[in-house]
């Protein structure tokens, strides 16, 4: 019902921001590093964010370790996960590792960290350490691990980016990258990372690739209905949401302007669009798509589903931070990056 998830600017909202985030197709905003100061500063805004809405919303952020952490000051130094299977004991150090990402995001407002990165540490300029390993059998045991520090304390698991960005060069962010290898061989190593885990349940969001494969489809894996429909809904039987990868990013720009991105992502399968870095286009975005009544009705519902936090949760979340289990794990994790 509410298929847009946009950024804010700064450390706290303005008129503006508050007037957006009511929007009836706002459902998400997604926090970067130039939202974060302090720890009680991220909790002031993210109780902004969810006043603001009329509507439960989710609040996301990319804090997935290592070089890809948007709030560092008074939040503990998760090691990058390709350095996790190098430790003497790599599966506690990974559910430790999602331990204090759930805790800490939830403990300060967020719902949501897009986490973990699936794919295989191939040849990809983006991914890199982000990945668990270059070897398929090790992302699944240490994603696993992972994702269990991750859900026993409440935060759902977002896979990225499917069915694998690790084997193409190009970023995304800046380039078009396009994967040439078969799709027996995509299927066969990369997307069976994500197969494993859908099979068992594991993933409650995915986050496709802004990466086109030509030998399945032409469409980049976000705005294509052979990936999102008939290969993850159907073939995979995955049920969980989708989420777009932003959609300001170069890779996005072949399916027009901002708006028909949208539109296309959506009508691909998307059920959550993000829209990062570009306020103006995400105004634009609100005022045109459909949103009456009638239209809210024919957009997913799944999203508002990952909302943890409200205002009868969020004292529950912020206890967790005293917990003994999450003492130990942030011990842990503060030894492996010593």
């Amino acid at each position: 019902m509410h298929p847009i998830m946009l950024d804010v600017a700064g450390c706290e909202l303005n008129a503006q921001e508050q007037e957006v985030i009511g929007h009836p197709l706002t459902g998400g905003v997604i926090l970067f590093a130039r939202n974060y100061y302090d720890p009680q500063q991220l909790r002031h805004l993210t109780a902004q964010i969810k006043a603001s809405a009329s509507h439960p919303i989710l609040i996301s952020v990319d804090q997935e370790g290592g070089r890809v952490q948007r709030f560092i000051e008074g939040f503990t130094s998760v090691p990058a996960m390709g350095n996790i299977a190098s430790n003497a004991e790599p599966e506690p150090l990974a559910t430790a590792c999602g331990t204090v990402i759930a805790a800490e995001c939830l403990g300060h407002g967020v719902d949501i960290s897009f986490a973990p990165v699936l794919d295989i540490n191939g040849i990809s300029e983006v991914i890199g350490q982000r990945s668990f390993s270059a070897s398929e059998t090790q992302i699944d045991m240490l994603a696993r691990a992972f994702i269990q520090g991750m859900t026993q304390w409440g935060m759902p698991a977002i896979g990225k980016h499917f069915p694998g960005h690790g084997n193409v060069q190009a970023d995304s962010h800046i380039a078009m990258p396009i994967d040439e290898r078969s799709e027996s061989d995509i299927f066969e190593h990369d997307m069976a990372v994500f197969a494993r885990l859908i099979k068992d349940d594991l993933l409650a969001g995915i986050m496709p690739a802004h990466v086109i494969y030509p030998n399945v489809d032409d469409q980049p894996a976000g705005f294509s209905t052979i990936w999102l429909q008939q290969t993850l809904r159907q073939k995979l039987g995955y049920q969980g949401v989708i989420f777009s990868d932003d959609l300001s990013m170069h890779a996005a720009t072949q399916a027009g302007d901002m708006l028909a991105r949208v539109e296309h992502a959506l009508a691909a399968g998307v059920d959550m669009a993000l829209i990062c870095n570009a306020p103006d286009e995400a105004i634009k975005v609100l005022d045109n798509l459909g949103h009456t009544v009638q239209h809210q009705t024919q957009y997913s519902t799944r999203p508002q589903g990952l909302v943890s936090i409200n205002r009868q949760t969020v004292l529950h979340y912020q206890q967790l931070l005293g917990h003994p289990n999450y003492k130990l794990a942030v011990e842990r994790v503060k030894r492996a990056c010593d």
